[in-house]
C-alpha cells in the first residue's frame, strides 16, 4: 500500500490533511457566493453539511491510509487558509485514472495558486500513485477554472452535457473535460 503524505510543500502552498478545526475554514470558503457560482449557482453549504458529511468524508480517506483524497491548501509563509485540492479516482472508477480538482477563495484567485497546487498533485499521480491519466471537469463557462488546468498541463478532451442538480447560469453551454497522460508529462518534463 502507498502511504499517503500527511502535507506536499510548492514554491508557495502548504498542501496538508485536513483537521477537525478546520470546520471554520471550510464554512467561510463555501460562504462566498463566487467561490460556489460554478458549483452551485452561489448557494452557501451548512455548517451542519460540512461538520456532518463533508469533512467527515474527506478525514475517512485518512482513517482508511488512502494515499488519494484532499488536502488544505495554505500559504506557505503565512499560513492562512487559501482553499482546498482534491486528488481521487471517482468512485468506482480505476485508479489509474484520477480527478483533480480544486476550490480557491476569491482573494487567491489569479495568482497562480490553483495551477501550483494542481501541477504538485498531477506530479504527485505520476510519480507516486501510478496514474496513467489525470483529468479535471468544469463548465464550459468557467473560464477561469479552464485557464487552470490548460496551465497545469492539461488539454481539452471533451465537451459533454453533466447532471446538475440544481440549475446553474451558463449550464446550457455544457461541461469540459481536461486530461494529461502519463507520456505527455514526461514529455514535458524533458
Amino acid at each position: 500500500m502507498i502511504h499517503r503524505m500527511a502535507y506536499l510543500e510548492t514554491d508557495r502552498l502548504v498542501l496538508r490533511d485536513f483537521r477537525p478545526d478546520d470546520v471554520d475554514n471550510l464554512v467561510a470558503l463555501d460562504a462566498d457566493p463566487g467561490v460556489m457560482r460554478y458549483i452551485n449557482n452561489g448557494v452557501p453549504t451548512s455548517r451542519e453539511e460540512i461538520e456532518g458529511e463533508v469533512l467527515p468524508n474527506w478525514l475517512a480517506y485518512y482513517e482508511r491510509g488512502s494515499a488519494w483524497g484532499f488536502w488544505a491548501a495554505e500559504d506557505r509563509t503565512t499560513g492562512e487558509f487559501l482553499g482546498w485540492f482534491h486528488l481521487r479516482p471517482p468512485p468506482g472508477e480505476d485508479v489509474d485514472d484520477p480527478e483533480v480538482g480544486y476550490r480557491m477563495r476569491t482573494a487567491a484567485w489569479g495568482q497562480g495558486y490553483a495551477t501550483e497546487g494542481t501541477i504538485a498533485l498531477i506530479d504527485k499521480a505520476f510519480r507516486e500513485l501510478g496514474a496513467e491519466r489525470v483529468f479535471a471537469t468544469t463548465m464550459t463557462v468557467n473560464t477561469g477554472s479552464r485557464r487552470v488546468m490548460e496551465k497545469a498541463g492539461m488539454r481539452l478532451i471533451r465537451t459533454f452535457r453533466a447532471d446538475w442538480p440544481v440549475r446553474i447560469d451558463g449550464d446550457q453551454h455544457g461541461d469540459v473535460e481536461y486530461a494529461i497522460t502519463r507520456q505527455e508529462w514526461a514529455a514535458s518534463r524533458t
